[in-house]
C-alpha cells in the first residue's frame, strides 16, 4: 500500500444532515454514497492507497445562499477534517472547503484552514452557483493562496443551466466544468500572476489535454497572448487520474502534462471500489514497462506536493494470503477489461 490518492472524498455526518435538510440527496446525478472513516480505510486497503487527501465534493456549501451560513458550514467541515487527520495523519490529509462564491468569507477560511488547521490545501468547485473560478473579483483569494504556495484541488460541479435528459452530469458535464475553469485561469492570466499556486485538475483535466491547442488558439485570437505561453500554462496544471486511467486517455495526458504533474486519484466513494480497481488496473497495465513513471504517478509526484507525507510511516506490506487475493483480484479485473472491450 504505497499510493497517495489526491482525489478522494468524504461526507462528514453533519454535512450529510445539512444536505438532507436542503433536499440534496445526489451529486452530479448520482445518489450520495455511504461514507465513514472505516469504509474509507477499507477502500484504501483494497486500492493499495497509503494516504488519501480527502475533500468534500459538489455541491460544497453552495446550497446555502447566505454568506454567514455557508462560512459556518465550511468551518464545521474543516474542523471535522482536521480532527480526522489528527487521528490518522499517516492515512489521511484534507483539502479545506471554502464557502465560494462568497469570496470575502473564502479568504478568511482559507487563511484559517491553512495556517491554523494545517490543511494540505483547499478544494474549489469549478463553478459555485454559476460563478467560475478564474472570473474577475477573486484576486484577494488567489493572493492569499499564492502567499502560502497552496495546493488547490479543482473539482467540477453541475453546470449552470438546465440538465439534459439522459445525460448524467458526472459522465460528461463534469469534464466540461473543469475545462471551463482551467480555460479562465489561463485566459485571464491567473496562472501567470500567481505562479506559486499548484492547481490539480480533476479527472485528467476534463478536456484540457485533448483540446489544449484549440483553446490556446482561441485565447490568442481573443487576447493576443502567445500560443506558446497559453500551452505552457495549460500543461503546468497538475492532473489526477480519477476515472481516467484508460488506454485512450493516458497517452494524451502523459504526452501533454509536464513531468511530475500527474497524480493518482480514486474518486472514492462516488466511484465504487470496483471502478477504482478497474482504472488502477488500466494504469498498471499501460505502464507495465515503465515502473518509474508509474511510481511517480502513484506516489512520488504527490510527495513533492505534500512533503509532510514523506515522513509518515508506510503501512506494512501485504501478507502472503493478501498477495494471493490481490493477484486473483487483478486477474479478475483484467478479465473484466477484456469483456468490456469485446462488447
Amino acid at each position: 500500500m504505497h499510493r497517495i490518492d489526491t482525489h478522494a472524498h468524504l461526507i462528514p455526518p453533519d454535512y450529510r444532515k445539512a444536505l438532507s435538510k436542503a433536499n440534496f440527496d445526489d451529486a452530479g446525478g448520482r445518489a450520495l454514497p455511504d461514507w465513514s472513516p472505516e469504509a474509507a480505510l477499507q477502500a484504501m486497503s483494497d486500492l493499495s492507497v497509503a494516504t488519501a487527501i480527502l475533500s468534500v465534493s459538489t455541491p460544497g456549501t453552495t446550497f446555502l445562499p447566505k454568506p454567514a451560513e455557508a462560512a459556518a458550514l465550511a468551518r464545521d467541515i474543516n474542523d471535522y477534517n482536521a480532527a480526522l487527520v489528527a487521528s490518522r495523519p499517516d492515512r489521511f490529509g484534507f483539502f479545506a472547503t471554502l464557502p465560494t462564491p462568497h469570496f470575502e468569507q473564502s479568504v478568511a477560511e482559507a487563511v484559517r484552514a491553512l495556517d491554523e488547521l494545517r490543511a494540505d490545501g483547499v478544494v474549489l468547485l469549478a463553478n459555485s452557483a454559476g460563478t467560475y473560478i478564474g472570473q474577475d473579483g477573486q484576486d484577494d483569494l488567489f493572493a492569499a493562496l499564492d502567499a502560502r504556495a497552496a495546493v488547490v484541488f479543482i473539482h467540477p460541479a453541475d453546470l449552470p443551466g438546465p440538465a439534459v435528459a439522459g445525460v448524467l452530469p458526472f459522465a460528461t458535464d463534469f469534464l466540461l466544468d473543469t475545462t471551463r475553469a482551467a480555460y479562465l485561469l489561463v485566459r485571464n492570466g491567473i496562472r501567470r500572476k500567481y505562479p506559486r499556486i499548484k492547481f490539480i485538475l480533476s479527472h485528467a483535466g476534463g478536456f484540457v489535454p485533448y483540446a489544449s491547442y484549440r483553446m490556446a488558439v482561441s485565447i490568442m485570437s481573443d487576447t493576443g497572448r502567445s500560443l506558446a505561453d497559453s500551452l505552457d500554462d495549460f500543461s503546468s496544471f497538475y492532473f489526477d487520474t480519477a476515472l481516467s486511467s484508460s488506454a485512450a486517455a493516458l497517452p494524451t495526458l502523459l504526452a501533454f502534462a509536464k513531468p511530475g504533474h500527474v497524480t493518482f486519484g480514486s474518486d472514492f466513494p462516488f466511484a465504487p471500489v470496483a471502478a477504482g480497481k478497474l482504472f488502477a488496473a488500466g494504469l498498471e497495465d499501460y505502464l507495465a514497462q515503465d515502473a518509474s513513471t508509474r511510481e511517480a504517478i502513484e506516489r512520488t509526484n504527490a510527495l513533492a506536493l505534500f512533503p509532510r507525507l514523506g515522513s509518515a510511516h508506510p503501512p506494512p506490506g501485504r501478507s502472503m494470503i493478501d498477495e494471493i487475493r490481490y493477484r486473483a483480484s487483478r486477474a479478475a479485473m483484467r478479465g473484466m477489461v477484456r469483456l468490456i472491450g469485446t462488447n
